[in-house]
């Protein structure tokens, strides 16, 4: 499940998202240069192949680490794109584009949202979309919503199958797994899942966040966001913390974790993108990169803990954090949010950025494991975390 929202500004366009997945399936930054191609060549996306453009353009990625798609790219032009599950009453295939691919496709081979738009209708209408989309299991599959923004404005694009339907954003808007433009939505939803998925909740909290929104910090606020002012998540036994943005898995039935972030600035003159490169942005560092400026951010990480992995190394602080958000965020969450905010005042070089959260990270994991955390979360939420760090091979 996702949270994607913008927030479209006389000057100005504000993108965020949370890309949520499952708890052990990192996601990674990656960096891919403009290129020419032989037009028409086989281009191997996740599932199937297709023919390749003669030119792509700049990409920056956040992409689940097993996928060619991803869950958000930005391109050198100024567009972001995002995308969502959604469930709808229309046929699955069991194999095509997956939504992942369609994000990836339409930033490195358009120049704006409006032709990212068309880039996509017309993949979808020619390849169509399906394929397994899960890291634990790979049979599941939904149909996606999109979010593409640039520094002019941004459009909604929902789809069922082959079918899709879109708008222009005036305002504020956000998509949260759910189908949102009538009549298509009418027509179309699956209103179990969808409920299932507790889209409406979500997608209540992010858009009155969005509403309001003026800034970058106002977008990452909304992304850390547990619900009614709380510090931690509340757990609910089906779906675990999935009523917020900020989504934590530990439920009986559905679950999902964020596993990266994502807000940008996009101005017709160009564009500053922050990403967390790390999961759960409620114990992340925002930083900023560039789409010129590749960095190098350690062994790409995979399903297993790792710590020459950013993202692992993230993780164990993460997961040790959450055992008792009221005791372990006191610790860190007032330091974090200074640096930030001195960061979005004057924003430091990308790899000047990463080496200073990442000693953060450090002092962090140390402050929090010496406080030794008793978990608190329901006993259900405990076996769900417990077993998911037997399968990563977590350090205790």
């Amino acid at each position: 499940m996702c949270d994607t929202a913008v927030r479209v500004l006389p000057d100005r366009v504000l993108f965020a998202k949370n890309s949520d997945r499952d708890p052990n399936e990192a996601q990674l930054l990656e960096w891919q240069p403009a290129a020419e191609h032989r037009a028409g060549s086989p281009l191997r996306c996740t599932w199937i192949r297709i023919p390749q453009a003669a030119h792509t353009h700049a990409l920056l990625l956040s992409r689940p680490f097993w996928m060619w798609g991803a869950e958000i790219a930005a391109n050198e032009h100024g567009l972001v794109i995002g995308n969502e599950a959604v469930f709808t009453r229309a046929p699955l295939a069991s194999t095509g584009l997956t939504g992942m691919d369609l994000v990836r496709l339409g930033a490195e081979r358009s120049a704006s949202a409006e032709e990212a738009l068309a880039v996509i209708t017309n993949l979808l209408a020619e390849h169509g979309q399906g394929g397994g989309c899960g890291h634990e299991d790979r049979s599941f599959t939904y149909h996606n919503s999109f979010i593409l923004a640039d520094g002019r404005g941004a459009y909604v694009l929902e789809t069922a199958g082959q079918e899709w339907t879109s708008e222009r954003v005036e305002g504020a808007r956000s998509i949260s797994n759910g189908l949102t433009i009538e009549p298509f939505a009418r027509r179309y939803k699956d209103r179990v899942r969808t409920r299932g998925a507790r889209a409406a909740e979500r997608r209540a909290c992010s858009e009155a966040h969005a509403a309001r929104a003026q800034s970058v910090d106002d977008m990452i606020e909304m992304l850390r966001d547990h619900g009614r002012g709380r510090i931690g998540p509340a757990y609910a036994r089906v779906s675990g913390a999935m009523g917020a943005p900020c989504v934590h898995a530990g439920g009986l039935v559905v679950n999902s974790q964020t596993t990266s972030s994502w807000v940008a600035e996009l101005r017709p003159g160009g564009a500053q993108h922050w990403v967390t490169a790390t999961a759960a942005p409620c114990t992340s560092l925002f930083k900023p990169v560039a789409l010129d400026e590749p960095l190098q951010l350690g062994k790409e990480p995979t399903d297993r803990f790792d710590e020459a992995a950013l993202w692992w190394r993230h993780e164990r602080f993460h997961r040790l954090a959450m055992r008792d958000p009221e005791r372990s965020f006191p610790l860190f969450a007032e330091e974090r949010d200074a640096l930030e905010a001195s960061w979005l005042a004057s924003p430091p070089e990308p790899v000047r950025a990463f080496a200073e959260a990442d000693r953060r990270l450090a002092e962090w994991t140390e402050r929090v494991a010496l406080a030794s955390p008793a978990d608190r979360r329901p006993a259900y939420t405990r076996r769900y975390w417990g077993r998911r760090a037997e399968r990563a091979a977590l350090p205790g």
